[in-house]
């Protein structure tokens, strides 16, 4: 995934696959837990950022 519009959509997929029943729960679980800690990540650099009064230029934001 490059970018936020990727996990995204990547997340609906999950989210598909529990409702109609093509995914294994525990698959999707590990799946978002991991999605999760790729965004909490994110939300470290972010907060890096606000606290040195940087402009962030994360390229994962960005979409195509």
């Amino acid at each position: 995934m490059k970018n936020i519009d990727e996990v995204r959509v990547e997340l609906s997929g999950v989210f598909a696959g529990l409702k109609d029943g093509s995914l294994d729960p525990k698959r999707a679980e590990s799946m978002n837990n991991c999605a999760g800690k790729i965004i909490n990540s994110l939300k470290v650099e972010l907060e890096y950022y606000a606290l040195t009064k940087e402009v962030p230029n994360i390229r994962f934001f960005k979409s195509n």
